[in-house]
């Protein structure tokens, strides 16, 4: 994975690129968090990642977690195809999940 960071004003967008697995989820925490903690407006553009697991779902969970704990813009931009299948099935993960507590 390789990033850049684009950033104008108060708005930082977070160009992700290649593969966010296991390996190199930790650096795009350590991208993504800090300018979370500075009251950044955060885009992460996920147009050219073309893998990502659930350590790359990980990172983006805890973004969004702490981005709403700071009362900060946390989103995604220009999301690829393979990452919006991902997601896709992430979501329906945790809505049996949710649905499975609920009968519980």
């Amino acid at each position: 994975m390789t990033y850049k960071v684009e950033e104008n004003n108060n708005t930082c967008i977070v160009h992700l690129n290649g593969e966010i697995d296991m390996e190199v989820a930790d650096k795009a925490r350590q991208t993504i968090l800090p300018l979370i903690k500075e009251g950044k407006i955060i885009q992460v553009n996920l147009s050219k990642v073309d893998y990502m697991d659930s350590s790359g779902i990980s990172v983006l969970i805890e973004s969004k977690q702490l981005a709403e704990k700071n009362s900060a813009k946390f989103e995604l931009t220009e999301v690829s195809k393979p990452v919006e299948k991902v997601l896709s099935m992430a979501r329906k993960f945790l809505w049996v999940t949710k649905l499975q507590k609920k009968e519980i």
